[in-house]
């Protein structure tokens, strides 16, 4: 097959168009896309906010999941015909996609191909912020804001595996209701206020998975526990605030910004493999879930990415290709 087709972005809006397909390197494998995940990257990226890193792909889509049609000269864990999903850093909306290998792996063999396109993002954004950065510990309280989206029911499942403790701010009963019900010990609807006395209340947080940022890091500050660790993971607040440099001393609190998509082929490699050793087992037990809330056709793009940009989701939004 030398053609493809795509989702070109032309003026805030996703349109189908042909394509030649890219030659495979030696350590890649091609991918026929069967789902594509919807991810808030993808929306600042279609508003010309959020360009793609210097060499990947311009189409959007940062994760998929398919069946593998090519594999380069060098590729020895996959082969041809297997089930896998894959992280990107970009790509996704199209029929097909080429990858370095380190970031695909064999889709859990309990999990349907839409639960493949479900996973990669999530779970390795959940994994890699509070464990391989903030090296979260058993004892310890994560503190999870947007909790019933896609990354934080993955957040809190792995709380939960872990045995931690979960606190989670949501924006409605609903999404409170379901959250507790994944796993979270306890939570707060951000309709009734500052999430402040309730998070001290509970005991404080010792790590935060943070995707507002402006807008909450002086309360974030005021809860984090003593050598706590803060992951600012987006800016859906805004991206400038005041920082309390005094307390942040004091209480030897760590800040860190985080992006997936921007990593070396090296970093996600290291993280996908981690999935595979220690998620994909949980997922074939049934100790992990996967969060779907609706499939769109991949016609219907434009319309999922405005629903997720209106925070009407709970769970992962998926573009069906074929």
């Amino acid at each position: 097959m030398s053609s493809m087709f795509a989702l070109h972005h032309d003026n805030g809006e996703l349109r189908q168009q042909a394509l030649e397909l890219p030659p495979l390197a030696a350590d890649e494998v091609q991918i026929a896309v069967h789902y594509a995940g919807v991810n808030r990257a993808d929306v600042l990226q279609l508003a010309g906010l959020y360009p793609a890193p210097p060499g990947s792909s311009s189409i959007i889509g940062l994760e998929v999941s398919g069946i593998v049609v090519g594999c380069g000269s060098s590729v020895q864990h996959l082969a041809m015909g297997d089930r896998v999903c894959a992280l990107l850093s970009g790509g996704g909306y199209a029929s097909h996609v080429n990858v370095p290998s380190g970031q695909v792996a064999p889709i859990p063999a309990g999990l349907s191909l839409a639960d493949g396109a479900a996973i990669c993002e999530v779970f390795a954004t959940a994994w890699f912020n509070c464990f391989m950065l903030a090296h979260l510990q058993p004892g310890e309280r994560l503190l999870v804001h947007a909790g019933a989206s896609a990354v934080g029911q993955a957040a809190i499942q792995l709380a939960r595996w872990q045995h931690i403790d979960c606190f989670v701010t949501v924006g409605s009963e609903a999404k409170l209701t379901h959250c507790l019900a994944l796993g979270a010990s306890a939570g707060w609807n951000r309709q009734q206020g500052d999430f402040v006395a309730a998070v001290k209340q509970w005991g404080g947080a010792d790590v935060i998975l943070d995707c507002v940022g402006a807008n909450y890091l002086a309360s974030n500050q005021q809860v984090l526990n003593t050598d706590g660790r803060l992951l600012l993971i987006g800016l859906l607040g805004g991206r400038t605030a005041e920082l309390d440099m005094g307390l942040m001393l004091v209480k030897r609190q760590r800040l860190q910004g985080s992006t997936l998509r921007s990593q070396s082929v090296a970093v996600k490699t290291q993280i996908m493999r981690q999935l595979q050793q220690q998620l994909w087992p949980l997922f074939n037990e049934g100790q992990l879930t996967t969060s779907i809330d609706t499939v769109y056709p991949l016609a219907e793009a434009n319309q999922a990415l405005k629903r997720l940009a209106g925070n009407d989701t709970m769970g992962k939004l998926l573009l069906q290709v074929v």
